[in-house]
């Protein structure tokens, strides 16, 4: 495709004053199917408005799309070919999203590598992958970046750009491969630039998210163009996202929270996106205060900082009022908390996974209080969602199960491997989430636990996000993680590894006690751990693995 879209004007929920946004909104032409004919939709509809503000640099719409095609120019100039794949190992930066947007505007894949990956772990999904050019950050978290892949074999790599390269340093630099593409753009094939972008079509693989490996090697999941578009569509609908709102993308691009419910879902409705490389709490207070946002997504551990950090009252937040939170099962206290404290009046709670766009499940507006805190809402529209039992027979409205999902956004499989694809989405195109939950009547999900998380306790089953968030609702625990630890009698006990709120002196005796009056009593922990943090993924999610090993070390030097 070669041209613009025209401006396309249209109105918005019917139910929009919930979220008290405008009567009207743009928003990219609904007829959008790939990356590509989203940027050019976004350029020609909403031109010189900010697209991208990061760290005193501010990119327009109109100019992101002379970027992203000088950039994809640079690729063809490398010889990069359509349905090749790139990758990005990198933090939320302007550069990242540019990269992203080029790899797929000149007709290839993106690959996305976590920011937390020693060398090692960062070739394996380079290798998995078959990636021909990475995008990788210089200097970043006390590591330089291309170093820590220097003692490993990746064959199929033929070049490392650099965002922040060190001048005494090998590979390319990112400001001289732009260079490249703006030679490539002024010869005589750059027409072909926009011939390729044209030829990319819905059903092409747009990128490859490869699972974290918490139960064994990362398998890449695989999504498209018009099923990511799509899913986003109605997020941002229904979260009522426009022009007027200013996001910041504290989750990691790598992460479909962070490229798809951010990157596209700006692109998607014109809003401006401030990317966030860590989350420093102080810092997020202040970038509220200073740079307007009005949007903020995280995990509830995000939040949970937010609330207590001691100086938060001297930030002024009023600008603040969308909020979107899942990954985890949620405490209804912390709802409760985020909209009287932190004055957030429009919070939406989703569930989703990489293997379906990342989203399968949102609240609505209107919603009442308690189905937004206890639920992640109801099925996208055109996607199906049920519970079942051991058997795979659906369970009834209130009982567990695992969740189960069918619909446009489920991925068409693994990358290059037809076993586990067939192990995880049946032959009725049901996608095993492998996460156990409950629907009521309404349809309404509410997440209990993950399936392999889950442990017995003389015969019951427990699940460490339930007990999670009872022991939130301790008026001195700030926050909460659980696991089975081993037990002669009982096979697996509750070990509770617990982050006291400030000032707080509670003991574990006390919040046994405590603990007995709240919950049954096979699911109160036999074990309590206090600890200045819990150690998180770049996510923010709670690492499971680590408190195992943590708890294995205890028991070897005793």
């Amino acid at each position: 495709m070669t041209g613009f879209f025209s401006c396309s004007i249209l109105p918005t929920h019917s139910t929009a004053n919930v979220f008290t946004m405008p009567t009207i909104n743009r928003i990219a032409p609904a007829d959008c199917q790939t990356t590509p004919q989203l940027v050019q939709a976004a350029a020609a509809t909403f031109g010189d408005k900010s697209f991208i503000e990061d760290e005193g640099k501010v990119i327009s719409f109109a100019e992101f799309l002379h970027s992203c095609r000088t950039a994809a120019a640079a690729l063809r100039a490398s010889g990069f070919q359509p349905g090749q794949r790139a990758a990005i190992w990198a933090p939320n930066t302007h550069q990242w999203i540019i990269a992203a947007l080029a790899i797929q505007y000149a007709g290839g894949v993106l690959v996305t590598v976590n920011t937390r990956y020693k060398g090692a772990e960062a070739a394996t999904i380079l290798n998995s992958g078959a990636v021909s050019v990475l995008f990788c950050v210089g200097d970043f978290l006390g590591e330089y970046y291309p170093q820590m892949l220097a003692a490993s074999a990746l064959p199929k790599l033929r070049e490392i750009v650099v965002f922040n390269k060190r001048a005494e340093q090998p590979h390319t630099d990112w400001e001289d491969f732009l260079n490249r593409g703006r030679d490539y753009l002024a010869g005589p094939e750059a027409g072909s630039v926009e011939q390729i972008a044209a030829r990319v079509a819905g059903d092409h693989p747009a990128d490859i998210l490869f699972t974290s490996g918490t139960t064994g090697a990362p398998k890449g999941v695989v999504a498209q163009h018009q099923q990511n578009l799509t899913t986003f569509r109605i997020w941002t609908e229904v979260l009522g996202l426009s022009e007027r709102d200013r996001y910041l993308v504290i989750n990691p691009f790598f992460h479909s929270f962070g490229y798809k419910a951010g990157i596209l879902a700006c692109l998607l409705r014109g809003t401006t996106l401030l990317p966030q490389k860590v989350f420093d709490t102080a810092e997020v207070l202040q970038r509220i205060q200073q740079e307007r946002i009005t949007m903020l997504p995280g995990p509830p551990t995000l939040f949970q900082s937010m609330l207590a950090f001691p100086e938060r009252e001297k930030y002024d937040l009023s600008t603040l009022t969308k909020a979107t939170t899942g990954a985890a099962s949620i405490a209804v206290e912390l709802i409760e908390r985020i909209r009287a404290e932190l004055g957030i009046k429009t919070i939406i709670t989703a569930y989703g996974l990489s293997e379906c766009c990342g989203l399968a499940t949102m609240c609505r507006p209107g919603d009442s209080a308690a189905v937004i805190a206890s639920t992640s809402g109801r099925a996208l529209p055109g996607v199906e969602v049920r519970c079942v039992d051991e058997q795979g027979d659906e369970v009834a409205p209130g009982v567990a199960g695992e969740i189960l999902v069918r619909g446009f956004n489920v991925m068409p499989g693994y990358l290059d491997d037809p076993a586990a694809t067939a192990a995880t989405i049946d032959a009725d195109g049901w996608l095993h989430t492998g996460d156990v939950g409950t629907l009521d009547d309404a349809g309404n999900l509410a997440i209990t636990d993950r399936l392999k998380d889950m442990f017995i306790t003389g015969g019951f089953n427990c699940y460490p996000a339930e007990i999670e968030n009872q022991l939130c609702a301790h008026p001195d625990i700030q926050m909460a993680a659980v696991i089975g630890v081993p037990d002669e009698r009982l096979g697996e006990v509750a070990m509770a590894w617990l982050v006291r709120k400030p000032g707080a002196t509670l003991s574990a005796a006390d919040l046994s006690s405590w603990c007995r009056q709240q919950m049954a009593n096979y699911k109160v922990p036999r074990l309590f751990r206090f600890v200045d943090a819990l150690p998180l993924n770049a996510s923010g999610k709670v690492l499971k693995t680590e408190l195992r090993a943590m708890f294995r070390q205890s028991m070897q030097s005793n």
